[in-house]
Parts: C-alpha cells; sequence; structure tokens
C-alpha cells in the first residue's frame, strides 16, 4: 500500500480502513479489520465517533436474510444517520458476537425468524420449550447478563404471540372498549384441542358457541414450518384425517365481505390498509368438493375472485370504526409493552361485530408508504430506547 496515498487520504478527512495483515500498513490513522464480515460493524461505529453526537446510536438488527432485504429496500437500515441519528448494521453471526453487541447501543430483533424448534406442548411456558439457533442463543443469554442493554423488544413481551391460545386471551381483554352506540370489538370464538377424534367434540363446539364452518390453526402461531398450515371445515366429518398440527384451535369462520383491515402501530402512530381477504364461506364450500380447504395463510390463502368482490360491493361501505380500532390499538400496546406489532380486523357481515382475528410482532407494514413508515419506523425506536434506558436508570 502506497504511503503517499494514505497520507492524501487522511488529508483530505478520508477514514481509511485496511483489511489484511497489520503490519503491512504501519500507519497510525488506520483502522485494520481481520476479515470483510467486519467491515458494517467498524464503520457504523466509525460514523458515530466521527459526528461526535451524543444523541446518535448504533442499531445492531437480527432477522432472516430475505427480511432484512425487504426492509433495506425500503431505506429502512441506513449505516449512516437516520433524521433522528439512528445508524443500522446488521449483527453477523459468522463474527463473535460478544464484542458486536459491545459496539451497539441497542438489537432490533425479529426473534422468531431465528426459532429452529418449538415444543407445543410447553406453549404456556415458554421460552421453555423453544430451541433457537445458536447465534439467537448467544444473544439471549449475553442480554441476560447485561440486564441494562436494550433490546426492542424484550423477549419476554414477545413469547406470548408465539401461542395462539395466549393471543386469544389478549384479545378478550379488549372486549371492554365495546360500548352503546359503537360495534362491538371482540374475538373470534375458539376452542382449544387436543385431537380431532375426541367423542365429546361436537359438545365441545356448542359449549364454546361455535357452528360450522370452522377455522383451524395450530396452537403454535409462528416460528415453525407448519404454524401456518390451517383448514376449513364444513362439517364435523371432515375432522378424520385432518393434516394441521395438534394440539390446536377451532375458531370461528367469520363471512366478513372479503375484505380485512390490517392495522399497524408503530411507536404511537396507527396506520391501517385495505386487502382483499377470503370469500365467503358460501363460496368456499361450494369449491371444496366436499372436503376440508387446507391452506398456508402465508402462501396459499385462498382469496375472492374478482365476481366475488363486484358482489361483495355493497358491504364495503359498512364502516369500519377506526376510533374504535385506534382505542384498542392502543390497549394492545400497553397489554403487549411491544414497540411495533400488527392485528387485522374484519367487520362481520351479519352484525358489523369487530373482529381482531390474527396479532404479530414486527410485521413489514410493506402497505404504509414508505416515506410515511420510515420516519415513524425510525422514531418508535429511538423513543422506545430511550424510554427503556431511563428505566433502567431510575
Amino acid at each position: 500500500v502506497h504511503e503517499g496515498l494514505l497520507s492524501e487520504l487522511q488529508n483530505h478527512n478520508w477514514e481509511v480502513i485496511a483489511m489484511g495483515n497489520e503490519d503491512v500498513i504501519k500507519n497510525s490513522g488506520v483502522i485494520h479489520i481481520s476479515m470483510l464480515q467486519e467491515l458494517l460493524i467498524t464503520l457504523a461505529t466509525s460514523i458515530k465517533k466521527e459526528i461526535g453526537n451524543s444523541s446518535a446510536f448504533v442499531v445492531g438488527y437480527v432477522m432472516k436474510q430475505s427480511r432484512e432485504e425487504d426492509f433495506a429496500k425500503r431505506g429502512a437500515f441506513p449505516i449512516y444517520p437516520s433524521k433522528n441519528d439512528l445508524i443500522f448494521v446488521p449483527l453477523s453471526f459468522e463474527l463473535p458476537l460478544a464484542s458486536q453487541l459491545q459496539e451497539v447501543d441497542l438489537v432490533l430483533h425479529k426473534i422468531t425468524d431465528e426459532i429452529i424448534n418449538i415444543d407445543p406442548n410447553s406453549s404456556i411456558s415458554f421460552p421453555k420449550g423453544i430451541s433457537f439457533s445458536p447465534g439467537m442463543s448467544e444473544i439471549i443469554r449475553f442480554v441476560e447478563e447485561h440486564c441494562d442493554f436494550c433490546v426492542i423488544d424484550p423477549f419476554k413481551n414477545i413469547y406470548p404471540l408465539l401461542d395462539r391460545i395466549q393471543i386469544q386471551e389478549i384479545l378478550i381483554r379488549l372486549e371492554g372498549l365495546s360500548a352503546e352506540g359503537r360495534p362491538k370489538l371482540r374475538a373470534p370464538c375458539f376452542l382449544k384441542i387436543e385431537s380431532f377424534c375426541g367423542s365429546e367434540l361436537q359438545k365441545q363446539l356448542a359449549e364454546a358457541k361455535l357452528s360450522f364452518p370452522l377455522i383451524v390453526k395450530p396452537q403454535v402461531a409462528c416460528g415453525v414450518a407448519d404454524a401456518h398450515n390451517m383448514a376449513l371445515i364444513f362439517k364435523i366429518e371432515e375432522f378424520s384425517n385432518l393434516s394441521v398440527p395438534l394440539p390446536a384451535i377451532l375458531q370461528e369462520y367469520i363471512d366478513h365481505g372479503s375484505k380485512i383491515f390490517k392495522f399497524y402501530a408503530i411507536g404511537d402512530k396507527i396506520f391501517h390498509a385495505i386487502k382483499n381477504s377470503m370469500p365467503n364461506a358460501s363460496h368456499l364450500k361450494s369449491s371444496s368438493g366436499g372436503k376440508p380447504l387446507t391452506f398456508n395463510s402465508l402462501k396459499t390463502l385462498p382469496v375472492a375472485t374478482k365476481e366475488q368482490l363486484l358482489q361483495n360491493e355493497v358491504q364495503d361501505s359498512k364502516l369500519l370504526d377506526i376510533n374504535l380500532v385506534e382505542e384498542a390499538a392502543k390497549l394492545l400496546k400497553e397489554l403487549l409493552g411491544l414497540t411495533i406489532f400488527g392485528f387485522d380486523v374484519v367487520v362481520q357481515e351479519s352484525s358489523g361485530d369487530h373482529v381482531i382475528v390474527d396479532l404479530n410482532y414486527l410485521p413489514s407494514f410493506k402497505e404504509v408508504p414508505d416515506n410515511v413508515a420510515m420516519p415513524a419506523f425510525w422514531d418508535a425506536i429511538k423513543q422506545s430506547y430511550e424510554s427503556r434506558k431511563q428505566m433502567t436508570q431510575t
């Protein structure tokens, strides 16, 4: 390496990072790294040091590659400070994690991306029964040993969302928001089952106020390959040979005019979008061929046809009580202790009931325009970090 070139770059206030043997470059102003994977974390910490801004924070993030790429394409993870001084850097499992964690101020994670296996019989005592990747396990240990280290969000706040029974119990607590003159806000009627063959099943369905058709969902809500394998059944005989993993929950199917309202709570801001959804039960039954309708809710969700959407066009005018759902979002934020989460609402055609049918942590919120979503995303992270740091210092 030409020493004159190094001096020239440094004279122009360039930061020089060199990879390889330190003995080759003896210039004291050069930052040395031993492998290319160290470059981003080195850049992030150097940028923070150079700007000398005490309000700048380095955010290390952990999630599966496809999710990281989707967020990055939208400009969510700038390595140069965002408008509110956040510097983002991916944590690499190929490098020692302890040294990386000492360089970042907080960790943003999608812990469910790093689940290897879940024992469904341990769902009431998560994280017992969950096997994480070695890298995620190391991060969890580090956080346990450094109680003042900030993660968004705390692992214990996310575990309830791995279990559809616990999700139902959370949603039931929202029903107090309903009042005279407003639509009823509720969770779907449901029943947990351990077997599809029980002789008491018909009686259990009646006690749970369930009638056909029913959606059958695994109790484990995410983190494993078959968590999204579901079935829609129209009569009790269709339980035989059903391939949905057990234990499972049976949930009422709600005719909702093929429209679903997707809500996103990003810090203190609440956004929503309207998407096409599954058609009403009568359409599904006519196309089922007398068999259970099986699907993966992430990949093969049956969506209404154009003709069915036209038939339901009148129902689209049924108003969503946006104020009611936003109140629910604020209460959910308190109950969950989460910075960023999403939930789905359908409006029952026959009653106008507002039914929350899903709840999840750190969704993509891709329906929200990037110019609005990204500033809200950054603000939510910074506000959550500052709030949690303040709590640890008091």
